[in-house]
C-alpha cells in the first residue's frame, strides 16, 4: 500500500452495520466528530487471522464512548463480528484493524446529543510502525515540548481522537530533526509515555514504567508487564522523573502499531538494546503468534 492515499485504498469497511466499498465508507464535512473530537478509536492487529486481545480492545472502546458521554448502538458482541467479518471478507490474516466511533452531522456546535453515534471497522496491511532496520538497533526518540495533560483538563483514560493532537504535533516536530518518535512528559515534568507507545527502562535487571495514572494503559503495555512477570522479572510501575534517564540501561516502547521496540536515545541520554528488550520482544511476538502459525522474529503486518 506503500503511496497510496487512504481514500483510494481497495477492500470493504464495515460502516454502521453494513459492509460498504472503500470508496464509498464516506461523511459529511459538518461531521461533529471531526469538529470537536467527539470520536474514540482502537488500534488492533490480527497475526495469522486472530486479533491479538480482540475482547479487551472492543471492551475499551465502549469504555472510552462512555466516558466521551455517548454509547455505541452495537454490543461488544456485535462489533467482535463484525471484526472477523472485516478480515474474512478483505481475505487479510495479518493485518492493522481501526474500529472508530463518532457523533456525526445531525447538529453542528459543541451540544450535539441527539446527533447519530456511527460506527466504522476498516482494516489493512501495516507493517512495522518504525523502519525495520531501524528498530533493531534501537530508534531515537526527542523530547517532546508539549505534555499530557492533568487528567483534571481532559479525559486522559479514554482512547479519545481529540488527545491525539498534541501527538501528531510532537511526532511531526521529532521528525523534522532526524528522530522516529518523542518521549512526552507529564504536566508535572514526569516522564509519561510516546506519542502512540508506553515506555519502559531497565536497570539492574529491573523493568520500570510510569504509572499510567494521566495517559492510556496500554493493552500491549499490560501484556509486557505480565510477560515480564512470568519470566520472573521484577517491574516497578512508578513516577519517573527525566533526571533518571542517565541510569538506565536499556528502554523500549510498547503499543499495537510498535509491538515492542528498542530505544537507543532520548534526547541527551543513551541506551544499549540488551536481553531483556530481546527477551521481552520474543516472547511478546510468541505471545500473539496463533500456535497453528509459525513463531516469527520479525514485526508481523
Amino acid at each position: 500500500m506503500a503511496g497510496v492515499p487512504f481514500d483510494k485504498m481497495q477492500g470493504k469497511i464495515w460502516l454502521n452495520g453494513e459492509l460498504v466499498d472503500w470508496a464509498d465508507a464516506k461523511i459529511h464535512v459538518l461531521t461533529h466528530g471531526l469538529h470537536y473530537g467527539s470520536c474514540v478509536f482502537e488500534g488492533e492487529r490480527a497475526y495469522g487471522g486472530v486479533v491479538f486481545k480482540s475482547l479487551q480492545h472492543t471492551q475499551r472502546l465502549h469504555a472510552s464512548a462512555k466516558i466521551l458521554d455517548f454509547k455505541l448502538p452495537y454490543s461488544v458482541e456485535e462489533i467482535e463480528e463484525a471484526k472477523a467479518e472485516v478480515l474474512r471478507v478483505n481475505n487479510f490474516t495479518d493485518a492493522y484493524l481501526r474500529p472508530f466511533a463518532w457523533r456525526g452531522s445531525e447538529m453542528m456546535g459543541v451540544s450535539a446529543q441527539k446527533n447519530r453515534i456511527n460506527v466504522a471497522i476498516a482494516a489493512w496491511q501495516w507493517p512495522s510502525y518504525f523502519d525495520p532496520e531501524e528498530r533493531l538497533k534501537g530508534i531515537r526518540l526527542d523530547i517532546a515540548s508539549y505534555c499530557r495533560p492533568d487528567p483534571r483538563t481532559a479525559p486522559v483514560h479514554a482512547k479519545a481522537a481529540g488527545l491525539y493532537m498534541i501527538c501528531t504535533i510532537s511526532k511531526h516536530a521529532a521528525e523534522s530533526k532526524g528522530y522516529a518518535d518523542a518521549l512526552m512528559l507529564d504536566w508535572r515534568g514526569r516522564v509519561a509515555e510516546c506519542t502512540g507507545a508506553n515506555i519502559f527502562f531497565v536497570k539492574d535487571g529491573v523493568l520500570h514504567t510510569p504509572e499510567p495514572d494521566c495517559f492510556l494503559n496500554g493493552l500491549t503495555r499490560q501484556t509486557v508487564i505480565e510477560l515480564a512477570k512470568a519470566r520472573g522479572i521484577d517491574v516497578q510501575v512508578r513516577a519517573i522523573m527525566p533526571e533518571e534517564l542517565d541510569g538506565f540501561s536499556e528502554c523500549f516502547i510498547t503499543g499495537t502499531a510498535a509491538e515492542v521496540t528498542p530505544v537507543a536515545e532520548i534526547g541527551p541520554y543513551h541506551f544499549t538494546p540488551g536481553e531483556i528488550s530481546k527477551t521481552m520482544f520474543e516472547d511478546y511476538i510468541a505471545a500473539v503468534t496463533p500456535a497453528s502459525a509459525p513463531q516469527k522474529v520479525a514485526a508481523a503486518g
